[in-house]
C-alpha cells in the first residue's frame, strides 16, 4: 500500500483529496465536524516534514457553478482551529486566485481551495481539469475514502499526472485496513449483521458476505421480505415483492454453505408510521393487516445480542428498526452495545453504513467499537468486491 509514511515531503507541495462534505446549520456554522477531524493526522503529518498542504474537497451538490451556501470558505474559522494556524483561502480551485496562492505556498503553510463541484468537470472526470488542479503540486495524497468509489477529477483522474509520487492518506490507510479485517483477515466466529430498508441495495455484500461469515443476522425492513419469502403475514410492512425469490436464493445458498441466517422472530409492530401510534409486541411472521414493523422485538435482542457478544469479527451494516423514533430504537440500540461487549471482550467490530454510523455516534459508543467507517457508497462497493477507482488510481 502507497502511504504517506513512505514519502519525505520536504520542502514539496501536496494537493490533499479530503472528504469535507459535512453539514452545516443556517448560520454556516459546522454541526459535525468528525470527517475534518479524521483528516488533521494527514495534514499534520506532512507540516512537519516540512512541506506544505492544498486541500480540495467537495461540498453538497451545487447544480450551477458556486453557490454561497456550498462555499468552503465556511470551513476555514473551525480548520484554523482545529490546525492552530492561519489557513489561506482561494475563492477557485483552478483559476488565477488558486495558481498564486499554490506557488506562493511556504513550508508548513495550508490552502484550501474553493468547492471542486462548483465545476462540472470534476464529477465528469475531466483531464483539462484534472491537470490544472495537478499544477498545483508536487505530491498527490488522496484521503478521501468516501468518495473513491467515483471516478472523478480529483478522486481519480488528477493520480495520473503523479505516476510515482502518489500516496494514501491515513484516513484511506485505516479504512482499508480495517475492512480487509472483515472481509479477508477475519478470525471466527464471524458475525454479519445487516439491517436498513431494502434487499435490493444489499444483495451484492450479502452473497459475497456468504462465502465468509459463520452467522448473518438480518433486521431491518429488509426482514419483511425474508420473512413473505417464508409465508409468512407481514401486514403492512415494508417489503420488495421483486425480491421475494433472491431472498429464498439467499436462504438456500446461506444452508448450501454452512452460514446460519438469523431472521427476527418477533417484531415491535404499530398501526401507523409515527413515534406516537399505536405499538404492540408479535410474532414476526404473523402481523396484522392494516398494522406494520418498525422494530425487532426483544426476544430477537437476546438471541442477537448472544450470537454477536460470542464473535471474534462483527460486521454491522445498516439499523435494526427506524432508529430515528424513540419509541422504535431498542433494536438498533442493543445492536450497538452488543458490538460494545465483543469490542471488550476482543473481537474485531466495524461498523460501515450511513445509517448504522448515524446511530452509534447519536448514542456516543464510536470510540467504544473497533472502527467507524466513513465510506458509505464506497465501503459498499468495496465490500460487494468491485474494484474502487480512487484505490485503484493509488495502486496503478
Amino acid at each position: 500500500m502507497r502511504t504517506i509514511d513512505k514519502i519525505n515531503f520536504s520542502g514539496k507541495r501536496a494537493i490533499v483529496r479530503v472528504d469535507f462534505n459535512v453539514p452545516l446549520n443556517k448560520d454556516f456554522q459546522i454541526t459535525d465536524d468528525s470527517r475534518i477531524r479524521a483528516a488533521v493526522p494527514t495534514i499534520q503529518k506532512i507540516l512537519g516534514d516540512g512541506g506544505s498542504v492544498i486541500l480540495m474537497s467537495h461540498l453538497g451538490r451545487p447544480k450551477e457553478g458556486p453557490e454561497e451556501k456550498f462555499s468552503l470558505k465556511h470551513l476555514v474559522p473551525h480548520l484554523q482551529k482545529l490546525l492552530g494556524l492561519d489557513l489561506k483561502f482561494a475563492d477557485d480551485c483552478v483559476g488565477k486566485s488558486a495558481r498564486k496562492l499554490a506557488d506562493g505556498l511556504k513550508a508548513g503553510e495550508v490552502l484550501l481551495l474553493e468547492n471542486l463541484r462548483f465545476y462540472k468537470e470534476e464529477t465528469r472526470g475531466d483531464e483539462g481539469f484534472s491537470e490544472k488542479l495537478a499544477s498545483l503540486a508536487d505530491i498527490y495524497v488522496n484521503d478521501a475514502f468516501g468518495t473513491a468509489h467515483r471516478a472523478h477529477a480529483s478522486t481519480t483522474i488528477i493520480a495520473r499526472f503523479f505516476p510515482q509520487a502518489k500516496a494514501f492518506g491515513y484516513i484511506m490507510e485505516r479504512e482499508l485496513e480495517s475492512i480487509d479485517k472483515v472481509l479477508k483477515d477475519t478470525q471466527k466466529p464471524y458475525v454479519a449483521v445487516i439491517g436498513g430498508a431494502k434487499v435490493s441495495t444489499k444483495i451484492e455484500i450479502i452473497n459475497n458476505l456468504l462465502d465468509k461469515v459463520d452467522d448473518l443476522i438480518i433486521g431491518g425492513g429488509m426482514m419483511f421480505t425474508f420473512i413473505k419469502a417464508q409465508g409468512g403475514k407481514i401486514g403492512n410492512s415494508l417489503v420488495e415483492d421483486d425480491y421475494l425469490e433472491t431472498a429464498r436464493e439467499i436462504l438456500s445458498s446461506a444452508r448450501e454453505k454452512g452460514v446460519r441466517i438469523h431472521i427476527p422472530p418477533d417484531a415491535i409492530i404499530a398501526d401507523s408510521f409515527s413515534n406516537d401510534a399505536r405499538s404492540k409486541e408479535v410474532a414476526a411472521s404473523r402481523i396484522p393487516d392494516e398494522w406494520l414493523g418498525l422494530d425487532i422485538g426483544p426476544e430477537s435482542i437476546r438471541k442477537f445480542e448472544e450470537v454477536i457478544t460470542e464473535a471474534k469479527t462483527v460486521l454491522w451494516n445498516g439499523p435494526m428498526g427506524v432508529f430515528e423514533m424513540s419509541n422504535f430504537a431498542a433494536g438498533t440500540t442493543a445492536i450497538a452495545r452488543a458490538l460494545v461487549k465483543a469490542t471488550e471482550k476482543g473481537a474485531f467490530t466495524l461498523i460501515g453504513g450511513g445509517d448504522s454510523v448515524a446511530a452509534i455516534n447519536q448514542l456516543q459508543l464510536a470510540d467504544a467499537v473497533s472502527y467507524v467507517s466513513t465510506g458509505g457508497g464506497a465501503l459498499l462497493e468495496y465490500m460487494e468486491g468491485k474494484i474502487l477507482p480512487g484505490i485503484q488510481a493509488i495502486n496503478e
